[in-house]
């Protein structure tokens, strides 16, 4: 009787990793400003000590103290940085910044503004060279153009996980390209999921039911149409690229040849896109950036949205104007504005351990709410991408001496950083791009009473893909802004309203 031999076959999975956070030099959680502050102050306290040791009696209280409010955290954040940012949302709340409302009939050139971070833009469109048009929005404040690219990803799960490994490859070489654009800012890829308010398929099967079809046929049609809106759900993916002019090489003189560069630049970075998994449909138009927008701050109007979008002349009748909500006002938790109430996250921990392609599938699928999953990357140009990793590899070695010196064992934490912020550098040097990477995230609920289950559904499904988000307090209308495609970038809006 023959005997059969059987194998064991292991399938390999491939994993990826690499992110890291920004450290610097700094010793105790403390960034590198704050380190050097409180080194400073103890070589102060220490020739005070020296030369007139009485005067300790006044530093020594204000110093110990300001030492406290610097090393005692909370969630991660120092109780200085806590207290600063209360102190600055209560002047806010004060000066009335936290609410809007639109004068529909005022005879003003700005009654239409939106409110908040995105107040300074306006929607312009222009021709993409090819016979048709796409919108742009455009930051008078700061210059900056941002174009959309309307994106639909093949799917991980029906595809051969050779394809996938691929088509990571290929976006990781994408990103590593924007390090040679200085004058792309930052990219923002979102999807936005919601469910189908039923409006677009009922207009599909009115258009497709004839009137002399079977009464059953049309029956059933009718209970499809009818049972549709619980079953099914839209998906939007857009990736949004912010363009500088000011940084660009051509140096445009003025708005137009700014937008003839942007669009240049548009037809490189979407023909690329097409290897890594994505199909890209075209640039978004002007009313389907206003639509969004639009949407975003009244879900219900979602229906009426899409409707105008099918028609021919829908930039004529759904415009900047159109898009922003009639009232908003902020509060520390929650942003409530036209039809809805919506809470704002941020990344605040990425994976620590390696991933697989698919980590995201469960924090961006759709669910019973509406929600905006963003990731932005700011890439590093190469020569400052180069100077920065090493800056981490010697704090790293910096912290390790530290550590040595105060007789300090090292944990396991630390041993990790260090051979991350290693890792890094050495893939730097063959070639690899580096990015800023950050995420955001966005729900909404149509009913106030809704928004606590709709918190806890986008908090576990970010607990599934292994990341930890922290709920933007005092900062709910800038997380709500960024995850719309209007170019939005938080850490610099920080940097251009420090206080």
């Amino acid at each position: 009787m023959p005997i059969s031999e059987v194998t064991a076959v292991k399938h390999e999975v491939r994993t990826y990793g690499g992110w890291r956070r920004q450290h610097g030099i700094g010793l105790l959680g403390m960034d590198t400003t704050a380190t050097f502050a409180a080194l400073g102050t103890a070589m102060a306290l220490v020739l005070t000590a020296a030369l007139v040791p009485g005067a300790l009696l006044y530093l020594a209280p204000p110093a110990l103290i300001g030492g406290g409010l610097c090393l005692v955290r909370v969630g991660g954040v120092s109780l200085a940085r806590l207290g600063l940012a209360r102190w600055r949302w209560w002047w806010g709340v004060r000066r009335g910044h936290t609410r809007y409302r639109a004068g529909v009939v005022v005879d003003h050139p700005r009654a239409f503004q939106l409110p908040g971070v995105l107040a300074p833009l306006t929607l312009l469109s222009a021709e993409d060279g090819y016979g048709g048009r796409y919108g742009i929005v455009w930051d008078r404040r700061s210059g900056l153009l941002t174009a959309t690219l309307r994106v639909v990803p093949a799917s991980t799960w029906l595809a051969d996980r050779g394809d996938a490994d691929a088509w990571v490859a290929s976006w990781g070489g994408w990103l590593a390209t924007l390090g040679r654009l200085p004058s792309v800012r930052w990219v923002t890829v979102t999807v936005e999921t919601a469910p189908e308010p039923g409006s677009t398929l009922a207009d599909a099967v009115g258009k497709s039911v004839v009137p002399t079809a079977p009464v059953p046929a049309r029956a059933i049609m009718n209970e499809l149409v009818k049972a549709a809106p619980a079953a099914a759900a839209d998906v939007d993916t857009r990736v949004s690229v912010t363009f500088d002019p000011k940084a660009s090489t051509s140096s445009p003189k003025d708005l137009a040849e700014a937008v003839g560069e942007l669009g240049r630049l548009l037809d490189g970075l979407a023909s690329a896109l097409g290897g890594c998994g994505v199909t890209v449909l075209g640039r978004a138009t002007a009313a389907e950036i206003a639509g969004v927008v639009r949407t975003a701050f009244d879900p219900d109007a979602r229906g009426e949205v899409n409707r105008l979008l099918a028609k021919p002349n829908a930039e004529e009748i759904l415009g900047w104007c159109d898009a922003g909500p009639v009232h908003a006002r902020e509060h520390s938790d929650r942003y409530e504005h036209d039809g809805g109430v919506s809470v704002s996250w941020a990344w605040h921990e990425p994976p620590r351990q390696n991933v697989r392609s698919d980590v995201l599938a469960r924090l961006v699928a759709p669910g019973p709410y509406p929600k905006r999953i963003t990731l932005q990357y700011r890439a590093l140009p190469a020569s400052v991408a180069s100077r920065t990793l090493q800056a981490e590899v010697n704090a790293a070695a910096f912290r390790a001496q530290f550590r040595r010196r105060t007789g300090r064992d090292e944990t396991a934490r630390d041993s990790w950083d260090a051979a991350r912020a290693r890792q890094a550098a050495a893939e730097e040097a063959m070639g690899a791009g580096v990015c800023l990477v950050s995420l955001y995230a966005t729900v909404t609920a149509t009913d106030a009473e809704h928004l606590p289950r709709a918190v806890a559904q986008v908090e576990a499904s970010a607990e599934a893909s292994k990341i930890r988000l922290r709920r933007l307090w005092g900062g709910q209308a800038a997380g709500f802004a960024t995850t719309l495609p209007c170019g939005i970038c938080p850490s610099e809006l920080s940097r251009r309203f420090p206080h």
